[in-house]
């Protein structure tokens, strides 16, 4: 049953008619900043609506258990494709997460793009269309298209504002992509079929699929692809190489959504899909993900510590952080996939943050070397309060986001896998290194050489702080964002 208010097509939509708004008006700069802004907010604030909706899951009896709103119509009825939409407490904050942080990547744009202006802000709005249509889509065709349509605005955000080796960077992660998707596709196909043989009834509704019988054999072939597709986006190793090139090479904004955003549709993928349509085969692939999770913990701290451009070094950390995420889901108990999900923000918000960070910094002085930096504390003590502020809390300080979710992960892989634990916990002593030697070097040590640094402006200093306020929010109180999960939690795990 479709709802009056068909609220979760126009979460996905009004990013679109707005992308496609600025391709056909092709605005001056300025207009086009302040519309990409408008349209951003307006999102942000339709993503908060649920959170003050009173209906219950009853209002939708069409609605699968855990879903407050549903939307449901025919499409391509022949091959039993339907567009079906649904919101659980677990996409309900996906969805909120990535209008806000499509807001914070249109605020971080305002003075670093210049040319090509309309373009630019209409392929950020159309990535923010297909996120959304990814945490909403509950057809497997219709969670395809939008996982496949992802890649053209965020390779033409990289290819053409890009530095380094933009062009090279957005093909290698294309390629990647693409490739690991087709693998997801046959699995999807092969699933499609053997339900219609066994029921008559030919449907991509996840909801029916999960009941699908699937030989245990053929079952692990099938999660394969899927993880292969997933593991892709989160990175995993072996499956990670295209993203310190991607991550460094985008403008500051195409990386902020690559990390915060892109890489959470992996780990939702697995979570939404992978895990709940073949449950036994994600079991016997278990040790393959701890094994994935504990490696790239300790591999990406281990080379973060050894880079000397500190974007790569955030990319590297990043990377790390996202094994925390692996690990959880993995473990695939209550409180451990309470921690991935919750981390799945975190990381988000930090991470994110300290990508911000650094491309403020790399937009006043035109160099991401460490060794161009030191002593900038006295210098531009805004900015290296909040460099400060987010290193800490990616470190996993107490009081802060991250440590809450990475210690519910611990915590909870601890209890059915305590050596794969016990291996993420040592990465954290890694993270400790690279992090102090971010921070000694571009904060305290003695100036290498003379740089002209201005402090922040209100609108940087107002992202940040507003970032912060989330980052402390989370680490003191992250009840209400855990309550959320719970009960999706609950029927995922029973299954």
């Amino acid at each position: 049953m479709t709802p009056d208010f068909p609220i979760l097509s126009v979460l996905i939509f009004l990013p679109l008619a707005a992308s496609l708004l600025l391709v056909a008006l092709r605005p001056s700069q300025a207009l086009a900043r302040g519309f990409a802004l408008a349209a951003a907010l307006a999102e942000l604030v339709l993503a908060a609506l649920p959170f003050f909706s009173s209906r219950l899951p009853a209002a939708y009896p069409g609605a699968p258990a855990g879903f407050f709103l549903f939307e449901d119509l025919p499409w391509i009825e022949r091959f039993g494709i339907r567009y079906t939409l649904g919101m659980d407490g677990i996409s309900q904050i996906m969805v909120l997460l990535t209008s806000f942080i499509t807001v914070v990547a249109v605020l971080i744009s305002w003075r670093q793009i210049k040319e090509r202006t309309p373009l630019y802000y209409a392929l950020l709005l159309a990535l923010e269309c297909t996120i959304q249509g990814v945490f909403l889509s509950l057809d497997l065709f219709l969670f395809y298209l939008f996982f496949e349509a992802m890649l053209i605005p965020i390779v033409f955000l990289s290819g053409i504002w890009g530095n380094g080796r933009p062009v090279y960077s957005a093909i290698k992660f294309f390629l990647y992509t693409f490739v690991g998707s087709l693998l997801m596709l046959v699995s999807i196909v092969t699933l499609y079929l053997m339900h219609g043989t066994q029921t008559g009834s030919y449907t991509f509704a996840l909801p029916a699929l999960v009941q699908t019988s699937v030989p245990y054999g053929l079952a692990l072939w099938l999660f394969a692809g899927f993880l292969v597709a997933f593991a892709v986006k989160i990175p995993l190793f072996p499956l990670h190489s295209w993203q310190p090139d991607a991550y460094a090479d985008a403008p500051i904004a195409g990386t902020l959504l690559l990390a915060s955003l892109l890489s959470k549709t992996g780990a939702y993928g697995l979570i939404r899909f992978a895990f709940p349509l073949f449950p036994e085969a994600a079991r016997a692939f278990t040790p393959v993900l701890y094994l994935a999770a504990v490696f790239v913990i300790s591999f990406g701290a281990w080379i973060a510590f050894a880079q000397k451009d500190m974007k790569r070094l955030v990319a590297y950390s990043s990377l790390s952080h996202m094994g925390f995420i692996a690990l959880g889901i993995a473990a695939w108990s209550p409180l451990a996939l309470s921690g991935a999900l919750l981390q799945m923000v975190n990381h988000a918000v930090t991470t994110g943050a300290l990508f911000v960070v650094v491309g403020m910094l790399d937009e006043r002085s035109d160099n991401r070397e460490l060794a161009a930096y030191g002593g900038i504390w006295g210098k531009v003590p805004a900015l290296s309060f909040f460099f400060l502020f987010f290193c800490m809390a990616s470190a996993g300080l107490p009081g802060l986001n991250n440590f809450v979710g990475e210690f519910l992960v611990l915590v909870g892989a601890f209890k059915v896998a305590p050596v794969a634990a016990l291996g993420a916990f040592l990465g954290i002593v890694l993270t400790l290194v690279y992090t102090v030697r971010l921070v000694q070097e571009v904060l305290f040590v003695k100036e290498q050489k003379p740089l002209e640094l201005k402090d922040l402006t209100m609108r940087e200093a107002g992202v940040l702080a507003v970032l912060a306020l989330v980052a402390v929010y989370l680490g003191v109180h992250p009840t209400p964002v855990l309550d959320l999960f719970k009960a999706p939690i609950a029927l995922l795990v029973s299954r």
